[in-house]
């Protein structure tokens, strides 16, 4: 018996030592093909771009995963309970393996030839997750041990939970606990309740089979699970687990938490930085804090929606979108087809299922099976549209504007609905800051998901009008002033840039005689503008224009520039106002304040040429003390490009298109530091306003995107000048005043309005008018009565 006992002992020392002789050749066969696990701690999880207003609201989202990872202090409690229940209940009591599960894999794989439940420990899944792939092989096996033995000896238990826990996939895109929080209830993690961290633990082990919206019945079972798991394991007592298996499920998609609604100008941010960093813009995390401020970005987005829709109005209802007949769909196939209707700009779809004429009500079934009613007040103003310029008679029932199975728009307004359409003009509108070219807020159309074109930065278009102060800025600066006379009269031209003979006319048709250019210009005359750019000559035009910004090969070399023929963007067109507003000074427009990685370091900061006429560059060559006054900047100055008298000049006269020309309108701002200038083309094809004051310059556009009439009752002061209103409303509220200070040898003198001469003494119709200190007149007109208004034909041009 003794012999035996010891002849077994043999045996099992034997087998002993042979295992681990074994086991350690293997051991040292593998470890030289394992990673280095202190990589674990300078992981780049792939994460997404994020794209922010300048008050670090989120904008936009760009990239595969959806990923925001947490550390370990952020993770709740019964969260770490809940995921330890499904996946790894002795987490923190075993060395990185789990003996019991090992065991039950090498059966499987004994007894089938093929692993089927692996008995991983979590410390092994981010070994598999970080290093290895996903086949099932002994091999990738053994490697999972040796490197979660590895893991744990080099990392605490919660920097790997920390590890797991961000890089799991947990469906709908959604990478991390994190994201899984914001995918399925739009809230954090820490903010779940105990069974929805229990939905969201039970989805490692199958992302697609226990998902919560795709197979809510399997989700609810895979989460009670978990729930009994931490009861019995003492996680949770029993009147919490009573209650959190009676919740229902109420997981649903939720997109990317997008707190400002920005696409045109983050599609812009994308775009440009893509150039630089390539594919990895996508997955390294990085945060992009733009210029656009959210509260102008959300009142330029109202405005111009509103402002499309009152136009859209104006001609007429085109009509249901589709007529359906109710009796051919079931209310499943209902609700299918307004679900694959997508909202734009607002308005949502709705279903025509009642007319009632009797009660001039409309009985509308809307997205989700909800019903509602639209009354007659909704509805009213939907006479029928002909053309662009007529309309049929105006609607005394619902069933004279819709019938049952038309499919049609609603909008929200003043807690009331409102039949609506989707607009087929389209508008853009763009501000700035004048003083350094950041972009305020940026609209590039009616709705980005509707039509991706970008209209502020990719729409070409003639400015008509709104191109005339840049043509009088020029000329006051070659000596003329806002009292110069230009007749305007009849002129016949034969150019052949301009094929042929070219009458140029007034829109009134009519013409007026002598005129001071400050009322030619807000009064908006095309002739006084035509005779004055032939006076100063295109090329000195052109050699100013191209001095404040604008590309000299993109503009006529004809006498139609002075009518806004050239083709420009509103960005270039704003940019060039800026110049206007900010007293002579050159920017240039962006929107990209900094960029920062995942981390927060800063990869880019902005410094863009900035307006400070009393600055001086801080140099070798100017130090502290030779700045004699002078404030002193370390930030690039913006150059003078425009005399400061010829802006101020300028600026003044755009005054008087708001105070009592075309621009009248918004005199409802009741503001005195407006200025600003309409601008309508050939056939009203596109309408424009474009405005400022010291703060806040802002162009508006509005047209059809393939060039059409608006109609003959549009204009830059109808459709555009109303969304400019409704925006530098919102842009200027509780701000003070800021208009120009007359800059030295700027003198204010009275002149007759008549001839622009000096006044006479106690002449009572004389005006106040700015010139610079040599252009002041030196004539006097004359007295009632006298004969001194020689002016000839000649010297007017």
């Amino acid at each position: 018996m003794f012999s035996l006992l010891k002849l077994l002992l043999k045996f099992f020392f034997a087998g002993l030592i042979t295992a681990v002789i074994a086991t350690g050749g293997v051991y040292l066969y593998f470890s030289p093909q394992l990673p280095d696990v202190q990589t674990l701690r300078d992981v780049r999880l792939q994460t997404p771009l994020r794209i922010y207003s300048s008050d670090n609201k989120l904008i936009s989202e760009f990239g595969e995963k959806r990923r925001t990872p947490i550390s370990y202090n952020d993770i709740p409690p019964t969260f770490v309970h809940a995921i330890l229940a499904a996946e790894d209940s002795r987490f923190f009591e075993h060395p990185g393996i789990d003996i019991k599960g090992l065991a039950r894999a090498a059966f499987q794989l004994a007894s089938s030839g093929q692993i089927q439940s692996g008995g991983s420990t979590i410390t092994m899944q981010v070994a598999k997750n970080y290093f290895l792939t996903r086949e099932r092989t002994f091999t990738r096996k053994f490697m999972e041990i040796l490197l979660a033995l590895r893991i744990e000896q080099e990392l605490s238990k919660e920097e790997i939970l920390e590890l797991y826990i961000n890089k799991i996939y947990l469906g709908q895109r959604a990478y991390g606990i994190q994201a899984a929080a914001n995918v399925y209830y739009g809230q954090n993690i820490q903010d779940l309740s105990l069974e929805r961290l229990a939905m969201i633990a039970g989805l490692p082990k199958a992302p697609s089979a226990f998902n919560p919206i795709s197979n809510p019945t399997r989700a609810l079972e895979r989460r009670n699970w978990i729930l009994q798991r931490m009861h019995s394991l003492g996680y949770i007592e029993d009147q919490a687990y009573e209650e959190a298996v009676k919740k229902p499920v109420t997981a649903k998609y939720h997109s990317s938490d997008i707190e400002l609604s920005a696409p045109y100008l983050a599609e812009m941010v994308r775009s440009e930085l893509f150039e630089q960093y390539g594919e990895d813009l996508y997955t390294e995390g990085f945060k992009v804090f733009t210029t656009v401020n959210s509260e102008l970005q959300n009142t330029a987005n109202t405005a111009l929606i509103k402002g499309l829709l009152e136009y859209s109005e104006r001609h007429g209802y085109h009509g249901p979108e589709q007529q359906i007949d109710l009796q051919t769909l079931t209310e499943e196939e209902q609700q299918q087809l307004l679900k694959n209707t997508p909202a734009f700009g607002g308005l949502e779809p709705a279903l025509v299922i009642g007319v009632d004429d009797a009660n001039k009500t409309l009985q509308l079934l809307l997205k989700g099976g909800q019903q509602t009613q639209l009354t007659w007040d909704g509805m009213k103003w939907a006479r029928p549209y002909k053309t662009v310029n007529y309309t049929g008679k105006a609607p005394e029932k619902p069933s004279d504007i819709v019938t049952v199975g038309g499919l049609i728009r609603i909008l929200q307004q003043d807690d009331q609905l409102r039949l609506t359409q989707i607009p087929k003009a389209q508008a853009a509108l763009v501000s700035l800051n004048p003083d350094n070219g950041a972009i305020l807020s940026l609209v590039g159309g009616f709705s980005f998901s509707q039509n991706k074109f970008n209209r502020v930065t990719m729409a070409a278009r003639q400015p008509g009008s709104n191109f005339k102060p840049f043509i009088y800025a020029a000329a006051l600066n070659q000596g003329y002033t806002p009292a110069t006379l230009i007749n305007d009269a009849p002129i016949v031209f034969h150019d052949e840039k301009l094929e042929g003979n070219w009458r140029p006319e007034n829109y009134s048709k009519q013409f007026y005689g002598p005129t001071r250019l400050r009322v030619a210009l807000y009064k908006s005359r095309n002739l006084v503008s035509i005779r004055l750019l032939r006076a100063i000559g295109i090329n000195t035009a052109l050699d100013f224009l191209e001095q404040i910004g604008f590309n000299r090969d993109e503009l006529p070399n004809n006498l139609s520039l002075s009518l806004g023929s050239a083709d420009i963007t509103p960005l270039q067109l704003v940019t060039g106002y800026a110049s206007l507003a900010n007293g002579g000074f050159k920017v240039s427009p962006y929107f990209i304040e900094r960029v920062e990685t995942a981390e927060g370091e800063e990869l880019f900061k902005a410094s863009p040429a900035t307006v400070c006429a009393d600055c001086m560059q801080i140099s070798e060559q100017n130090p502290a003390s030779s700045a004699q006054g002078q404030v002193l900047t370390d930030r690039p100055l913006a150059p003078r490009v425009i005399d400061e008298r010829v802006a101020y000049q300028t600026y003044n006269m755009m005054q008087d298109v708001i105070r009592r020309g075309t621009g009248t309108k918004a005199l409802v701002l009741n503001r005195q530091d407006l200025a600003g200038k309409t601008g309508t083309t050939n056939d009203q094809k596109d309408a424009w306003f474009s405005g400022f004051n010291r703060d806040v310059v802002t162009t508006v556009w509005v047209g059809f995107d393939q060039p059409t009439t608006l109609g003959r009752r549009e204009f830059g002061g109808t459709a555009a000048l109303p969304i400019w209103i409704d925006f530098m409303r919102e842009a200027l509220k509780d701000r003070p005043e800021n208009a120009p200070v007359p800059p030295e040898g700027i003198s204010i003198v009275k002149i007759d309005p008549v001839s622009g001469k000096l006044a006479y003494p106690g002449q009572e119709n004389a005006e106040f008018e700015v010139f610079r200190e040599e252009d002041v007149p030196t004539e006097m007109a004359g007295t009632p009565g006298t004969s001194n208004q020689s002016q000839t034909t000649e010297n007017l041009f």
